[in-house]
């Protein structure tokens, strides 16, 4: 006897010993079919680059010159973010590296990173966000050369420039 539980794919079925067994529909229809999900790392890195891109005030870690002029890529994909799949647990861990703007909260935006990175992970792939690791690595000035005039005196620098005139002639 065959009966369908309401709003499931599961269907009940009566034993030979009169107990209810229950089934899911694929297994049914297809039942020597075994259902694999994989889901590659560099997928991860893009759902998380993506929302980097949406947070203000924080940029990914960029490759060093001798990479770039070579056009070496890292075996990983995108630098600073690193993910590790459990498929026993069906879980994920995140490790984000990144620079911050100086002013800028860091618990603050690592909260923010986190919150957005797990409902997207979690959204996008099904699986349960282990956790999220947010690494700061570097300060992003806001305007690098105001800094050094600033620091280095605004009087001594007009001066100088003052007395040298740069003229195009040979």
């Amino acid at each position: 006897m065959t009966t369908m539980a309401p709003d499931s794919k599961e269907e009940k079925f009566m034993d030979r010993d009169g107990s209810e067994s229950h089934a899911n529909h694929k297994e049914l229809d297809l039942p020597e079919t075994v259902f694999v999900r994989d889901i590659e790392n560099r997928v991860f890195q893009g759902i998380v680059l993506q929302c980097l891109a949406r947070i203000k005030g924080v940029s990914l870690l960029e490759g060093n010159l001798i990479d770039n002029i070579l056009g070496r890529s890292s075996s990983e994909g995108v630098k600073g973010i690193h993910a590790e799949q459990d498929c026993k647990t069906h879980s994920i861990s995140v490790r984000i590296e990144v620079n911050i703007c100086y002013g800028l909260s860091i618990p603050e935006k690592a909260a923010e990173i986190q919150d957005i990175v797990v409902a997207d992970l979690s959204k996008l792939t099904g699986l349960h966000v282990h956790s999220v690791h947010v690494i700061f690595k570097n300060l992003i000035l806001a305007d690098p050369t105001s800094t050094l005039i600033n620091s280095t005196g605004p009087e001594e620098l007009e001066g100088d420039v003052v007395d040298e005139e740069y003229t195009d002639e040979f």
